[in-house]
Order: structure tokens, then C-alpha cells, then sequence
């Protein structure tokens, strides 16, 4: 091989490796200009979730709201501070709730005092918190200002509907059987056929009751007669091939009076007809 082909050879190897030094540096600026078009897009609080942006906004939510706006506790009212602090409200929660001082310490977000005892956990304290408020919450609603608050939040249909066909999706509230914690979870209760059912959604299944208590929800329709719904009353009668079924039948219809409900013009003090005094009037009076 001459002298001059040997150049030749030397500088084609040159500009092949400029050539390949050019595309590699084309293709590290290709990937900068994607990460940084990257960096740009998902810098912000919507590609790593809500969890930066919810923790610095939960830090500063008051605890009763904070504990309102967790998931499975949109039944809960937000009692008042005022109401919280007031000793008379919380007449014997100290004997049923334990660690009540601290729980109560939490839920106001007040800072514990130096001669407190250790508390040898904090979940400990958050579950008797959480009971605290429970039972706060069920003297709450029952007052005026917490009837305001649940009477919005059920014509806001914050609680469901009314399972039953017949009932037409009427709202229903939020109840307990038992006002004692630790008895029975929640139930909805329906104006229409007034009658109880479980949530559907399991995330309030292990709601405690006794956090609404048994009166709430009457004390609700008492206050406010024009939440109660105005339907027509019907009952499912079943049949077979059209033909209804005797009540005489062991699969027939069972004591269908218990929600046939009477108008209450046709009703007195007592709660009885008026028509059937008048028969009894007349029948002393023969």
C-alpha cells in the first residue's frame, strides 16, 4: 500500500469517528431535551400524587376537620370548638373514653402539657380521639346547630337513598340502635317507609353507631316536618300467573298492615282514627 493511500485510509478513519462522536453527542442532547421535557411535565404535584400538596394542607387543617374529610366519615358533622370546650357537653365521657385528656388535647390542638403522663403509644391516643368525638358528635346533632348542619347534608343526599322501590330514592339519614359505643355500627334509617338498612358502601361498616345515637334522627323530622317525604303509600303484592296470592298461603304476604301508614288529619292526640271514635261514640250511646 503506497504512502498516499495509507493517508487516505488515516483520514476517512478520522471523519468516521467525528461522525460518530457528532451522533452520539446529537443523541446525549436528544435524551437532556427529554428528561428536562420530562422534569417539566412531572415536577408538579400531579405525576407523585396529591400526597406533597395533601400533607402540608392537612398540617394546617384543624383536627376536626381534618378528621371529617378522611374517607368513610362523611356522615360526621363538624361539631363546634366551641362546643367542644364546653365541660357541661362533655358530662361523663371521662369514665367511658380512655385516655380522655389526651384525646380531648387532640381533637382542640392543643399541645400537651409537661405533667402529663407518657402515653406509650400515639394510635393509642388517635383511637380514643376518634371515640371522643364519636360520642361529642352524637350530643352535637341533636342541638340546633347540628340539626342545621345534618338537614343540609341530607337534602344534599350526602348520606344515600332509600333502597326499597317504592320509596322512589328517598334520602335517607344516618342512625344507631344503641347509644353505648361498641354495640352495633351505623344504620341508615328512611323517612318514607321508616324503616333501617345497612350502608351499602363496606367503608362505613365499621362506623359505630353510637356515634349518631337513637334520637337524632326523629329529633330531625320533628324539627323539620318538611323534610319528611310526601309518597303514595305502596306495597308490593306478590302473584303468581297474576293472580294474587292468599295471605292464607304459607308463601303469601305476612302482616302487610305494618306499613300501611294512616294520614295524620285522620288521627288524633292518641294516635287513634277518628272515624273508629265516633263508631265507639254511637255504639255507647244505642
Amino acid at each position: 500500500m503506497s504512502a498516499h493511500d495509507l493517508q487516505q485510509q488515516q483520514q476517512q478513519q478520522v471523519r468516521d469517528m467525528r461522525a460518530a462522536n457528532i451522533v452520539e453527542d446529537d443523541d446525549d442532547d436528544d435524551d437532556d431535551e427529554e428528561e428536562e421535557q420530562l422534569e417539566g411535565e412531572y415536577a408538579g404535584d400531579d405525576y407523585y400524587g396529591s400526597d406533597v400538596s395533601n400533607d402540608s394542607g392537612t398540617e394546617s387543617m384543624p383536627w376536626i376537620a381534618w378528621f371529617c374529610s378522611l374517607g368513610g366519615h362523611q356522615y360526621f358533622a363538624e361539631v363546634a370548638d366551641e362546643f367542644v370546650e364546653d365541660d357541661f357537653n362533655l358530662t361523663g365521657l371521662n369514665s367511658i373514653v380512655p385516655f380522655y385528656k389526651e384525646a380531648l388535647e387532640m381533637i382542640l390542638d392543643l399541645e400537651p402539657e409537661d405533667d402529663s403522663p407518657k402515653v406509650p403509644d400515639v394510635s393509642i391516643v388517635e383511637a380514643s380521639a376518634e371515640q371522643l368525638y364519636g360520642l361529642i358528635h352524637q350530643r352535637f346533632i341533636v342541638t340546633r346547630q347540628g340539626l342545621q348542619q345534618m338537614a343540609d347534608k341530607y337534602q344534599a343526599g350526602h348520606f344515600g337513598c332509600c333502597p326499597r322501590t317504592y320509596c322512589q330514592s328517598t334520602n335517607v339519614v344516618p342512625c344507631g340502635r344503641y347509644d353505648l359505643p361498641g354495640v352495633e355500627t351505623v344504620k341508615l334509617y328512611c323517612p318514607n317507609c321508616q324503616d333501617i338498612y345497612s350502608p351499602p358502601s363496606t367503608r362505613y361498616h365499621n362506623l359505630d353507631g353510637a356515634y349518631f345515637g337513637t334520637t337524632f334522627t326523629h329529633m330531625l323530622f320533628h324539627m323539620y316536618p318538611e323534610l319528611v317525604p310526601n309518597l303514595p303509600n305502596k306495597i308490593y303484592t306478590p302473584a303468581i300467573y297474576g293472580f294474587k296470592i292468599s295471605e292464607y298461603s304459607r308463601c303469601g304476604p305476612r302482616m302487610q298492615w305494618l306499613r300501611v301508614k294512616q294520614d295524620p288529619n285522620l288521627l288524633d292526640a292518641g294516635g287513634r282514627l277518628i272515624q273508629d271514635e265516633k263508631d265507639n261514640d254511637d255504639d255507647d250511646t244505642k
